[in-house]
């Protein structure tokens, strides 16, 4: 099991705009990648290939606003692939996600771990 500790994740509509037909990723998104990659690198570790993965997935909110912390996943997963925690997003089987208490600047926690499909 690999834990990092994250930036607060960009929400999905945030993460994604339109210009005409043209979409694109935000600056806010691309900035998440860059900081998500950087953490991955530190890390040390070197991913789990192309196997199936869970998500254990803490968010620590700015403040105590309620907000949808589904939206937050897009960005996160896009992020943790582009890293090279994994192959591709799709080999995600299970996630869990919750609301931590609010904390100054926000962030996440995210445990990544192989998983036994039965």
């Amino acid at each position: 099991m690999i834990t990092l500790e994250l930036p607060y994740p960009v929400s999905v509509n945030a993460y994604w705009l339109a210009s005409g037909t043209r979409r694109y990723i935000s600056k806010r998104g691309v900035e998440f990648k860059k900081s998500v990659k950087a953490i991955w690198l530190e890390s040390g570790h070197h991913g789990f290939g192309d196997g199936p993965v869970e998500l254990d997935v803490v968010l620590y909110p700015r403040d105590k606003r309620l907000m949808d912390i589904d939206n937050m996943l897009k960005c996160l997963g896009d992020s943790l692939q582009d890293a090279g925690a994994f192959t591709d997003d799709q080999q995600v089987w299970k996630i869990t996600i919750m609301r931590g208490k609010p904390k100054k600047g926000g962030g996440c926690t995210v445990a990544i771990k192989e998983f036994t499909v039965e």
